[in-house]
């Protein structure tokens, strides 16, 4: 299985990343923002990093840890850093506070700037405020960098004022070690950027796949929807056709089997006829059902029944006629150039058609008419029917399902249908097929 389709995949990396519940924000993801774990992570590194190195910077300077200095210094720098999980620009502000109010005093050599260098990080990282939680979007993320900068210029300004007024430290030396200590905070500030950079990228990729994988499941919904209504469609046009058909033929059948047995023999031969039709029709369908590597495996009787087409109109037309109902077909243009898609759709419109002319309209005649133009194909059926009167549709007597399935098939192929009662008595089913986007 390719791990970039399962869903699996994008739950496991989904959880790398830091949520918030948005409404709107779909994914769920903040992109660029640390995970609650790897926050806690980055904290704990950065208290121990950060104590070694003010005591060790205390040891090379040839102090050691003291109580008016380094130990007062390393422990609010520790506990600034600890809250940093949860508020990273708060622990940056008493962090640089700190830094500059024991150097100022004399009470620390280790520098102005890059003591502070953990919650630096921290913030440019992408770590947030609770204030900030459950917000989104690319300006409430790219805050925590610029606060930072912010915050590092403001301070690298005050260390040289301090240095050159106050201190009355050399130029040289303090643009020496204040320059060092800027170029120090610009690497910093560069590794978290490149850090939040990675991490937001994992945030997209991940995103991306539980959208994808959405989506996917999503068409797959629809196709299925789409398959199912097809099928449908299809059982109820085989189904109802064949019952309305074999059963006026038993009737007839039964009622002349004593005075006209010929005349029953051939109703029930009519009958059988449309039976083996209609077994027909299903056996294909259920091979459409059964999977591509089951097919034909049951032997000559799994063999799909070809689709049926304009060619079968007449037949159509032959079976009402043997049902007592006098049937005309007029037709006009040329039939071959009709796409398929198109053929199996007037097939079945005529023949749903022919089914309700039968089972309601209660009328003698019926009338089918097929235009095939070089731009579209026109059915037309009409029966005599009471019309108005006695609703010749489905209505009178039927479901309606009948009608929808015939008017959804026309809408797939993008044409035009209407069905209902003629003013002048009479139930009408009219239809219009473009040919021309279904030719290769």
């Amino acid at each position: 299985m390719n791990p970039w389709n399962s869903r699996t995949t994008v739950q496991n990396w989904s959880v790398t990343m830091d949520r918030t519940d948005v409404p709107g924000n779909e994914t769920g993801f903040v992109p660029g923002l640390l995970t609650t774990r790897a926050k806690d992570i980055a904290v704990a590194v950065s208290v121990v990093v950060t104590v070694v190195a003010l005591v060790t910077a205390e040891a090379l300077v040839g102090k050691g840890p003291t109580f008016g200095g380094t130990l007062p210094l390393v422990t609010g720098l520790a506990v600034a850093l600890l809250a940093g999980g949860r508020w990273p620009r708060a622990a940056l502000l008493v962090s640089v506070g700190s830094v500059i109010a024991f150097r100022a005093a004399g009470l620390s050599d280790t520098g102005w700037i890059w003591p502070a260098s953990a919650a630096y990080f921290l913030v440019a990282a992408g770590s947030r405020s609770s204030r900030d939680r459950g917000r989104a979007g690319a300006g409430r993320t790219a805050a925590g960098p610029a606060f930072a900068v912010a915050v590092g210029l403001l301070q690298v300004a005050f260390a040289a004022n301090w240095e050159l007024f106050v201190a009355g430290t050399a130029g040289r030396e303090a643009v020496a070690e204040l320059g060092a200590e800027s170029l120090w905070l610009a690497l910093v500030l560069a590794a978290a950027t490149a850090c939040r950079n990675w991490v937001g990228w994992r945030g997209e990729v991940a995103a991306g796949l539980e959208r994808a994988a959405r989506e996917r499941e999503l068409e797959g919904r629809r196709r299925a929807e789409a398959e199912r209504l097809q099928i449908a469609r299809e059982l109820h046009d085989v189904v109802a056709h064949t019952l309305t058909v074999v059963g006026v033929q038993l009737r007839v059948a039964v009622e002349a089997l004593e005075d006209e047995p010929v005349e029953a023999r051939a109703a029930l031969e009519t009958a059988q006829e449309v039976r083996a039709t209609a077994v027909a029709d299903l056996r294909s369908l259920l091979g459409v059902l059964r999977d591509p590597g089951e097919r034909g495996t049951g032997g000559p009787a799994m063999e799909l029944a070809p689709e049926r087409g304009l060619d079968g109109v007449g037949e159509l037309v032959a079976r009402v006629r043997a049902a007592g109902l006098a049937a005309d077909v007029e037709t006009a243009g040329d039939p071959a150039a009709v796409p398929a898609p198109v053929a199996l759709a007037v097939y079945r419109i005529v023949q749903e058609s022919l089914t309700n002319a039968v089972r309601h309209s209660g009328g003698t005649r019926v009338a089918v008419r097929l235009g095939y133009g070089a731009e579209q194909v026109s059915v037309e059926v009409v029966d005599d029917g009471p019309g108005e009167a006695g609703d010749g549709g489905e209505a009178a007597g039927g479901s309606g399902h009948g009608v929808d399935g015939m008017r959804e098939r026309v809408s797939v192929l993008g044409g035009e249908f209407a069905a209902g009662p003629e003013k002048e008595g009479g139930y009408a089913v009219r239809a219009l097929i473009p040919v021309p986007g279904w030719r290769s």
